[in-house]
């Protein structure tokens, strides 16, 4: 059983556990010799860590991915904790359990489903709503959906992730929507729902969260209309127009082609769908930015991604 986890960990600890080796890749010192630059991480975090010694050898015991047993210290560099790796072997996983490596939503999944499934079946368009329940009737993708994070590491990057993303973009939709005139609620909603349906194929849940090959060649915007067209034949005399709106919207839900989208949002709900995921994520990014960051500082260290630092004020890391 797993005993010593990532967040729990201080400078001068002796390390012996299990973790997953989320990268890795040798570089060399001024001198030439080599060392071994790796991550590792669990349900509560990753840590970087580094092997003066025995590089080679550590390198060979396991790709990304895979569990193993890491034996070291804990150190600090550069005002960031570091596991200095005296050695490392492969852990099979038949005695792991995933829960210890997979972060999971703070909220209760099967109530978050029941939620979403309750705003579907509210739809006054029966196209719609007959739409979902095909997809909700299809087993294997409800499962994967609860389970599903809603991307690798930027937002929602844990268990349950997706389908917490989903349900609060609904639950978004249904009080921005209603300020605009000419809005297509309805058609937000199926749209928000839709939008990231893909990731449940362009995503891998093993012990760590790491993108498909699949994900990697088609993305989860192609999975995503892929999967939405295979279900739209389930559904009689479903409005082709409606069809056509739909695959836009998820086609355009990143905004633009530099961030992935073949095309831009072209109708005021496309456009309001961008909105409201944009608004979702970077929320959920920034606000686990806050309170995981361990410091009491009033400002968090440099995002680098979003290029700031953010003001925590009375927000105390958790």
């Amino acid at each position: 059983m797993k005993k010593q986890f990532i967040t729990e960990l201080k400078a001068g600890d002796g390390v012996d556990d299990i973790f997953v080796l989320t990268q890795k890749n040798i570089a060399h010192k001024k001198d030439g010799n080599p060392y071994l630059n790796m991550v590792l991480g669990d349900k509560s975090g990753q840590l970087k860590g580094v092997a003066w010694d025995q590089v080679e050898k550590i390198a060979a015991v396991a790709s990304a991915g895979d569990l193993v047993r890491v034996e070291g210290g804990v150190s600090e560099y550069r005002s960031e904790l570091q596991l200095v790796v005296r050695d490392m072997v492969y852990q099979s996983t038949d005695s792991a359990d995933p829960a210890d490596f997979l972060p999971t939503s703070k909220r209760n999944i099967n109530v978050m489903f029941e939620r979403l499934t309750g705003v579907t079946r509210a739809l006054k368009t029966e196209c719609l709503r007959d739409l979902f329940e095909v997809f909700w009737m299809d087993v294997e993708f409800v499962d994967r959906f609860k389970a599903a994070p809603a991307a690798k590491k930027m937002h929602h990057a844990y268990v349950g992730g997706l389908l917490e993303h989903t349900l609060s973009m609904a639950l978004l939709t249904e009080r921005i929507a209603g300020h605009y005139s000419g809005i297509d609620m309805e058609m937000v909603i199926a749209g928000t729902i839709l939008h990231d349906i893909g990731k449940i194929k362009e995503l891998s849940c093993g012990y760590n969260f790491d993108y498909s090959d699949e994900g990697r060649l088609l993305s989860h915007i192609i999975i995503g209309l892929q999967m939405l067209d295979e279900k739209l034949k389930l559904v009689p005399d479903f409005p082709e127009e409606k069809a056509v709106l739909l695959k836009h919207m998820i086609i355009s839900h990143h905004g633009n082609r530099e961030f992935g989208s073949p095309e831009p949002p072209k109708t005021l709900e496309a456009v309001l769908l961008n909105y409201i995921d944009e608004m979702d994520s970077k929320i959920n990014c920034i606000r686990d930015y806050i309170t995981t960051e361990d410091t009491d500082e009033s400002w968090t260290g440099y995002h680098r991604l979003l290029e700031r630092h953010f003001y925590r004020g009375n927000i105390k890391p958790s």
